[in-house]
C-alpha cells in the first residue's frame, strides 16, 4: 500500500483545464501539466483497504493499488509494467474511461476517491517520455495467421495480444486511417491522435500489418477471408447509430453526430482545410446528452457556434450519489465535462416532437414538449409545448449495435436478439474460427470494456491455434451465450 495515513493528509486534486478562453481557440488537450510529486501525493491517498474494490469497477483488473503505491514510492517504470501487465492502452482509457474503478475506491464511501485516472495517465505519459515503452518483438513466429477486421481499442488490443506471441496478424479498417472512434470519433481536445499514432507505431515495430480502407464484404468477401487466414477476430464496433424517427427528420441541417465528428477530425489531420459541417455563428442544437453529444458541444464551441443547446430526455440527475445506487456501483449523477464548463445550455426532461421547416427544406428549429416518467417511459406535460431556433441539429443519442449485415451473411453468422453478433462464452461463434470482441459482440459499452474483451478473445484465439494459451484473460470479461 502506500501513505497509510495518506487519505487523511491529503485531499483529492485534479490538473486544472487550461482557461475556456485560450483552449476555444485550439484544438489540444484541455488539462495542463501537473507534477509528478503532486501525483505522489494524490496515490497516497490509496489505503489499506483490505478487498479494493476499485477492481470490480474495472472490467481489465487493474491493479490499482500496486500502482498506486509503486508511484508513491517513484518507482514509476516498475509501476507501468504492472499498468500495462493488465492493459494495452492506459493511454486510452486514462483519457476516455468514465473511471467506474474511481466510484467504487473504498475511500470514496465516505470522502473522495483516489484519483486511480490520474495517476494512470501520467505513469503511461511519463513512460512514454521516459523511453521506458518499447516494441515487445515475439522470440518466435508461429507460422499462423489471423485477421482481425476492425481497429477501435478491443480489435488493436487483440491484435496486439496475438503479435506478441508470434501469430501473424493484418488488422483490417474499412476508413482510410486505423484507429476506428478513437481516430474519427474521440475529438482532438480530449486525445490528441499523437496518442494513437505512437501506440501503432509501437505495434507496427512489434509485426501487426495494418491495412487501412479495406472494406471487408466489399473489397474482399468472407470467403477471401477465412482462406487467407487460420482465425478470424471480428470487432466492428456498434456504429449503428439510434435515429430520432420524428416529422421533419429529413430536412437539411438534421445530422448525425459521426457525420460531424469525423469531419472536424479531418480538418486536424490536414485532410481538409474547414469542414463541409462548419457551424460557426450558427444555431446548433444536440439531441443526447451523453459522452457523445459532450464530444459535439465541444466542437461546436470551437467552430465559433452562435449557440449550442443541449437536449436530454431523462431529468435533471441529482448532485451526490442517490440511495438507489449505493457503492459501489456506478450512479448516474449531474456531471460536467469540459465541454459543458465552456458554453452552451443544458435541458432536462424534454423530448422533440418535430423539427420545423423554414420552408425551403432547412431546417430552422425544434418543437419541444417537456416530459415526465410514466409507465416504464415518459409522457408530455400539458402545456409545456414551444419551439427553440436551430440552424443545425446533431442527433447524439448512442448506438444500437454494429453495422454487421454484410459480415454475417457472408461468415454465415447470426445475430442476438439485440443485435449484435452472436458468440460463445470464449467469444466464438457458430462458424469455426471465427471470434468476436468489443461492442460488436457485446453492445455499445465503455473503452475499458472493448480492451478487456480484446485480450480475452486473443487468448481464446491462442489456444483454438495452438491448443493452449500463456495469455492472461481480464477476471471481469465474461460475455453472454449464444442466444437463439
Amino acid at each position: 500500500m502506500a501513505d497509510p495515513r495518506g487519505f487523511l493528509k491529503v485531499g483529492r486534486e485534479l490538473p486544472a483545464r487550461r482557461p475556456v478562453e485560450i483552449r476555444l481557440q485550439d484544438w489540444r488537450e484541455v488539462y495542463q501539466e501537473f507534477e509528478a510529486g503532486r501525483i505522489q501525493k494524490q496515490a497516497s491517498r490509496c489505503m489499506d483497504c483490505g478487498i479494493p474494490f476499485c477492481h470490480s469497477g474495472c472490467p481489465l483488473g487493474n491493479q490499482i493499488p500496486e500502482w498506486n503505491d509503486l508511484v508513491y514510492r517513484d518507482d514509476w517504470e516498475s509501476a507501468i509494467e504492472w499498468l500495462h501487465a493488465t492493459n494495452n492502452f492506459p493511454e486510452f482509457t486514462g483519457r476516455l474511461c468514465p473511471a467506474p474503478c474511481e466510484t467504487a475506491c473504498v475511500l470514496g464511501i465516505n470522502q473522495d476517491p483516489v484519483t486511480i485516472k490520474q495517476v494512470e495517465v501520467s505513469i503511461i505519459d511519463r513512460a512514454w517520455d521516459e523511453g521506458w515503452v518499447q516494441p515487445q518483438v515475439p522470440d518466435r513466429v508461429s507460422g499462423l495467421t489471423v485477421a482481425v477486421i476492425g481497429s477501435g481499442p478491443a480489435g488493436l488490443a487483440a491484435a496486439q495480444q496475438l503479435a506478441r506471441v508470434g501469430h501473424t496478424v493484418a488488422v483490417y479498417e474499412r476508413a482510410d486511417r486505423i484507429g476506428g472512434l478513437l481516430r474519427y470519433g474521440i475529438p482532438e481536445f480530449k486525445m490528441e491522435k499523437s496518442v494513437l499514432d505512437r501506440r501503432l507505431a509501437q505495434m507496427e515495430a512489434e509485426g501487426v500489418r495494418f491495412r487501412p480502407g479495406v472494406d471487408i464484404g466489399i473489397d474482399f468477401t468472407g470467403q477471401d477471408i477465412r482462406r487467407r487466414y487460420d482465425a478470424v477476430v471480428i470487432a466492428i464496433g456498434a456504429t449503428k447509430w439510434r435515429d430520432l424517427d420524428v416529422p421533419g427528420r429529413e430536412l437539411r441541417g438534421v445530422y448525425q453526430a459521426m457525420e460531424i465528428l469525423p469531419l472536424a477530425n479531418r480538418v486536424q489531420e490536414g485532410d481538409i482545410d474547414e469542414s463541409p459541417l462548419d457551424v460557426k455563428g450558427k444555431h446548433v442544437v444536440i439531441i443526447g446528452g451523453g459522452d457523445t453529444g459532450a464530444d459535439c458541444l465541444g466542437t461546436s464551441h470551437r467552430q465559433g457556434a452562435a449557440s449550442v443547446t443541449q437536449l436530454e430526455i431523462l431529468p435533471t440527475p441529482p448532485q451526490t450519489r442517490p440511495g438507489t445506487q449505493p457503492w459501489p456501483t456506478y450512479p448516474m449523477v449531474y456531471r460536467t465535462s469540459s465541454a459543458h464548463e465552456e458554453g452552451g445550455e443544458r435541458m432536462f426532461a424534454v423530448s422533440t416532437t418535430h423539427f420545423v421547416d423554414d420552408g425551403t427544406g432547412q431546417v430552422k428549429g425544434l418543437a419541444l414538449v417537456d416530459v415526465e416518467p410514466f409507465e416504464g417511459g415518459f409522457r408530455p406535460v400539458a402545456g409545456s409545448e414551444r419551439e427553440i431556433a436551430a440552424d443545425v441539429v446533431m442527433l447524439a443519442m448512442g448506438f444500437t449495435g454494429p453495422d454487421a449485415q454484410t459480415l454475417v451473411e457472408q461468415f454465415d453468422l447470426s445475430l442476438d436478439g439485440r443485435g449484435n453478433i452472436n458468440r460463445d462464452a470464449q467469444y466464438a461463434t457458430e462458424v469455426d474460427g471465427i471470434f468476436v470482441a468489443g461492442d460488436a459482440g457485446r453492445g455499445q459499452s465503455l473503452i475499458v470494456w472493448a480492451i478487456a474483451e480484446g485480450r480475452a478473445a486473443a487468448a481464446a484465439v491462442d489456444e483454438y491455434l495452438t491448443g493452449a494459451t500463456t495469455l492472461p484473460v481480464p477476471i471481469a470479461s465474461t460475455v453472454r451465450p449464444l442466444m437463439a
